[in-house]
């Protein structure tokens, strides 16, 4: 099976045309090797994939015959990630927390919104 299509069985991705995409880009590699979308997939091949700023790896396990529920998706890959990838991406969501420096001009809506919210559980 292609590797866009597996990619895309395993519900890694939501349509196959975003899978090639990842492909085009060399963000997919299979056994440390950055492939093209038509490159095959056998069973046992270590896949690591960049998305999300996460690079998941996972190990081929069977090849489906077609996309598969999510339920099931554990029969086909064996997820490796390991757990440091996805505690930076909670960091990362923590720094962009607050977007705007002080003293950067006015507030936007959002923010004169939150400021009177502040004050009102406060009274």
């Amino acid at each position: 099976m292609r590797i866009d299509k597996f990619l895309w069985s395993v519900r890694y991705y939501k349509t196959r045309s975003i899978a090639t995409q990842a492909c085009k880009k060399g963000h997919i590699k299979v056994n440390d090797q950055v492939v093209k979308p038509s490159r095959e997939v056998y069973i046992g091949d270590k896949i690591e994939l960049r998305k999300n700023q996460i690079n998941y790896q996972l190990t081929v396990n069977d090849i489906p015959p077609n996309r598969v529920g999510a339920k099931l998706v554990d029969i086909y890959r064996t997820d490796t990630t390991p757990k440091e990838a996805f505690e930076a991406q909670e960091l990362l969501k923590y720094s962009k927390d607050y977007y705007r420096k002080k003293g950067t001009g006015r507030p936007t809506k959002k923010d004169r919104r939150d400021i009177d919210d502040f004050y009102d559980e406060n009274e």
